[in-house]
């Protein structure tokens, strides 16, 4: 029925929407970022760091 036509677009925006953040929050908390910041944090503790200015 055409009169239902803007239902179906307006239903399937939010289907999509909701759908493209659940993938964006998937990617985001996939990995640990608290291991990640101690790795570089022991990188960047080992390096000294000599100016020569």
């Amino acid at each position: 029925m055409p009169q239902m036509a803007p239902m179906n677009w307006l239903i399937l925006y939010f289907f999509f929407t909701i759908l493209f953040l659940m993938f964006n929050f998937m990617n985001y908390y996939m990995f640990l970022i608290k291991n990640i910041m101690i790795k570089n944090k022991k990188i960047i503790e080992n390096k000294k760091m000599i100016w020569k200015w």
